[in-house]
């Protein structure tokens, strides 16, 4: 599939949203990926997991592991498909780490996965977190990938779209996004 068909798939399931958005990161954007939108159906769902698993096909992973909330869903599809369990790290007082009795055992293959990067600063986390298990990571999938590709997380990187997304510092934002009322669809404030 190429990019435009990629996107419209996003615009059809109301996933690709215009307005005044405050990302994760803090920056300011005129658009936003809300990925749940589109990995509610299950065709997508389904599309998009196989893709990844597709790139991902030579690797004997062990472990499928995702940042909560938004990576949840396609890290555990990308799981079943591969047959390896399939986990997710969260927030315990600001900082990600494994909790509800999950493990990442020493020398463990580990497939990092998420829904959409901008920084990529919790998929970063993870990969730091699976790390610190003294696990190997072998590679890190993603659905949305705003930086068109900028961002490295690791050397073995794929993502199903990439997508040059205009983003702004919150002290530089232009007078026609400013006059929309911004709002913060992401789930990092989420407790």
């Amino acid at each position: 599939m190429n990019n435009q068909e990629l996107l419209n798939i996003f615009r059809s399931t109301g996933a690709l949203l215009d307005g005044h958005f405050i990302l994760t990161s803090g920056r300011r954007s005129p658009t936003y990926f809300q990925c749940a939108k589109v990995l509610q159906h299950p065709k997508y769902l389904t599309l998009f997991s196989q893709m990844i698993v597709d790139h991902f096909a030579d690797e004997k992973i062990d472990v499928v592991i995702s940042p909560a909330v938004g990576g949840i869903v396609i890290g555990t599809e990308v799981g079943r498909l591969l047959g390896a369990r399939s986990i997710f790290a969260e927030r315990k007082n600001g900082e990600m780490t494994l909790r509800r009795g999950f493990e990442i055992k020493v020398g463990e293959k580990v497939l990092v996965v998420e829904d959409v990067i901008t920084t990529g600063g919790s998929m970063l986390e993870v990969i730091h977190l699976v790390q610190r298990q003294e696990a190997t990571v072998v590679g890190a999938g993603v659905v949305v990938d705003r930086s068109n590709g900028t961002v490295t997380l690791h050397e073995n990187q794929f993502a199903v779209l990439q997508q040059k997304a205009v983003s702004y510092p919150s002290d530089k934002i232009p007078e026609d996004l400013a006059a929309i009322p911004a709002t913060k669809p992401g789930s990092r404030g989420l407790k």
